[in-house]
């Protein structure tokens, strides 16, 4: 049986990848606010130690499952108000040797999730973990979310715009709700891959040098994942009429180059100065294919409903380094 949630949502919350870095710290969030919460992961990426003090609750639910199987997303939104979509394959890099990864974890999920939600009586909204990428070497910068053409260099970004797409398709051929989250990098406590991560391995196995992909001299907004768990709270409040769809952008007001962040992360471990080697493999200095060299999102629109940074790009690559090294 349907029953009314908090804050106007009807029946459960749907977090699919909700055992993953940024999914399980926004189920902390949902839970401590007192919504119902299932979710839904194969645990191919996520870890159900993300989830453990929530196994227990009356009000949690945890599925086991691959939602490239359609009876999985079917099952998964039984007596769902809205969804939060944040199931994909999160390397970028990925995408340059198997591309197969992100069509198959991104748009074929996204399109039996889509389906489900379309047969279901209840599960009519729905916020989307999507990516700056989409924008390719954008010439403006900051980037606004109106921004165009989207031409993504890589087939992570490309997936990702696709499921953008698939998305405003539903919303207004069937009547959902969305948001559709423009993400800058993002950091924090739990994650098991990006520039942070990358920097305290390879140190930790040799201290006098680093490897830094790339020249170092690529620029991107870093937001922490405290702020961006805040933003889908703002986001959830506005979404919108029947059949209307939103981009918002959500990045830091500022920008950090990777050679600083391996500096601060040097700093954080105590070793120093160790010497810095770059890798140039990649032309244009970039650090992988379909690497975009820099990044920085507008987010006045977001800042409009009422959310906004607290930490700049520094601090939170700083913090997030200081909450892996206590964890790890």
């Amino acid at each position: 049986m349907v029953e009314r949630g908090v804050g106007g949502v009807v029946g459960w919350v749907l977090v699919t990848g909700g055992a993953g870095f940024i999914g399980s710290h926004l189920v902390d969030s949902l839970m401590g606010k007192g919504y119902r919460v299932r979710v839904v992961d194969d645990l191919s990426n996520g870890s159900l130690g993300n989830l453990q003090r929530w196994l227990k609750n009356r009000d949690f639910e945890f599925i086991n499952g691959d939602l490239k199987k359609p009876e999985v997303a079917g099952r998964s939104v039984v007596d769902v108000g809205v969804v939060f979509h944040l199931a994909a394959n999160p390397d970028v890099r990925l995408g340059a040797s198997d591309p197969s990864v992100h069509f198959d974890e991104n748009l074929v999920v996204t399109f039996n999730l889509l389906e489900a939600m379309r047969k279901s009586e209840t599960a009519k909204g729905i916020v989307f973990a999507s990516t700056s990428t989409v924008y390719g070497e954008a010439g403006v910068l900051p980037t606004p979310e109106d921004y165009g053409p989207l031409l993504p260099i890589s087939v992570y970004g490309a997936s990702k715009l696709g499921c953008e797409a698939l998305i405003s398709s539903y919303c207004h051929s069937f009547g959902f709700r969305g948001a559709l989250l423009r993400f800058a990098n993002i950091v924090g406590s739990r994650s098991n891959h990006g520039v942070v991560v990358d920097f305290v391995d390879k140190l930790r196995r040799c201290s006098s040098e680093l490897e830094v992909l790339g020249d170092g001299t690529q620029r991107k907004s870093y937001l922490h994942v405290k702020d961006l768990v805040d933003a889908f709270f703002v986001v959830l409040d506005s979404l919108g009429k029947s059949g209307s769809v939103e981009a918002y952008n959500v990045g830091s007001l500022d920008q950090v180059a990777v050679l600083r962040i391996a500096e601060v992360v040097s700093e954080e471990m105590g070793i120093g100065k160790p010497r810095f080697r770059f890798n140039r493999s990649v032309e244009g200095g970039r650090g992988w294919i379909g690497d975009v060299k820099v990044m920085q999102l507008s987010v006045e629109k977001l800042m409009g409903l009422g959310w906004k940074p607290t930490l700049n790009s520094e601090d939170a690559v700083r913090l997030s380094c200081r909450e892996f090294l206590e964890s790890s």
